[in-house]
């Protein structure tokens, strides 16, 4: 017997309904126990996958989660793919694996995804009205001829099994150890934890950096639904110069994985070299709570200064590929989808650098819903 998709307080009638010949079941992986501890013990689950990203996903936007597994309802789950229902009056519905994340592995085999979950995922795909079903896996899978490439990016960890000495041996000397030691030279004062007072310095460095790059910030409410969600698995890291907010970064930790996910700025302080203190201490930590990688996360493949500057953090570059298999009547349209194509990216740059800081705040809550 296959289990149906539990329904959320008011949403309509689930959308996806496994026939009853599959061997795919459907669960939430908010309320369904399974899930939590799978992801607890499987080594190539991250942050993404845990049900408390999903809940701030589900909380902040009002993305439905849902997971697919072979696991019949009495068993432990042996496999599982996490997804979102994505639906927008803009961008269309969509199933997505997962928002916001820069990679969220299927957490199965190969032959499982061919012979089960990705067959069943194609077929609801094909009778429902969704446009298109996107995966995001960190290391390259084996998909039948229907599935076809997606957006392509940057990816960069971090090795942490040298010693600390050796890791910073092989940091850029002139771009990253001399801006650390001239960092440790400013007075700038280092603070660490997930307190809303460190959240209240962090956010209008986000703001001010995502204008500085033309892109609207996400809204505050996604951040304090990170902290409240993710609770000590979260950490924003923030220096400051007289009291003053120069630099910070925000983590987040699964088992022994840390993932840098958000960094921001001040401009008008870069020559005190807070980033790249930020990223040691970063460091320093992550060695000391026995962190085996450090994930520094996806860049545009045009992005040559951020790629560049992850390299001399010693950051191993890999291609992340994401991967799509689009409806029938999608493949008949095209759409432009995301965030850089609004306007094109030069026009939006322009506009949102000079947008009031209120109607740049109130951009980012209404688009971004409709961009997971």
């Amino acid at each position: 017997m296959i289990s149906a998709l539990p329904r959320y307080e008011g949403s309509a009638e689930h959308e996806l309904t496994p026939a009853s010949e599959s061997r795919v079941s459907v669960i939430d992986p908010l309320r369904d126990e399974r899930w939590k501890s799978f992801v607890a013990e499987h080594p190539n689950a991250s942050a993404f996958h845990t049900p408390e990203w999903l809940r701030a996903l589900a909380d902040t936007y009002g993305y439905e989660p849902l997971a697919v597994t072979t696991a019949k309802p009495s068993q432990p789950l042996s496999d599982g793919l996490a997804l979102c229902r994505v639906k927008s009056w803009i961008t269309g519905k969509r199933l997505v694996s997962v928002p916001f994340a820069d990679h969220c592995e299927p957490l199965m085999s190969n032959e499982a995804f061919e012979t089960e979950i990705g067959s069943w995922l194609q077929q609801e795909c094909d009778r429902g009205d969704w446009r298109y079903v996107e995966l995001r896996p960190r290391s390259l899978m084996q998909t039948g001829d229907s599935w076809s490439s997606g957006q392509s990016y940057w990816f960069h960890t971090l090795d942490m099994s040298p010693s600390l000495e050796q890791i910073f041996n092989s940091l850029d000397k002139d771009s990253v150890q001399r801006r650390i030691r001239h960092a440790e030279k400013q007075g700038l004062e280092y603070e660490t934890g997930n307190s809303a007072q460190l959240l209240k310095g962090f956010y209008p460095l986000m703001c001010r950096t995502r204008r500085r790059h033309g892109i609207f910030p996400q809204p505050i409410v996604w951040f304090r639904n990170l902290l409240r969600c993710m609770g000590d698995n979260l950490q924003i890291r923030i220096v400051r110069k007289a009291g003053e907010p120069v630099a910070s970064i925000l983590t987040l930790r699964h088992r022994q994985r840390v993932i840098y996910k958000y960094g921001c700025s001040d401009e008008r302080f870069h020559h005190l070299a807070g980033t790249p203190l930020l990223f040691w201490r970063l460091i320093e930590e992550s060695t000391a709570a026995n962190v085996s990688e450090i994930d520094f996360g996806r860049s545009d493949l045009d992005h040559a200064g951020l790629v560049a500057f992850k390299e001399r953090l010693g950051g191993r570059r890999q291609h992340l590929c994401y991967l799509r298999y689009s409806s029938p009547s999608d493949r008949r349209r095209s759409h432009a989808t995301g965030a850089n194509s609004w306007l094109g990216e030069k026009g939006r740059k322009r506009i949102v650098r000079f947008m009031p800081d209120a109607v740049l705040k109130g951009m980012g809550r209404v688009l971004y819903r409709h961009l997971g």
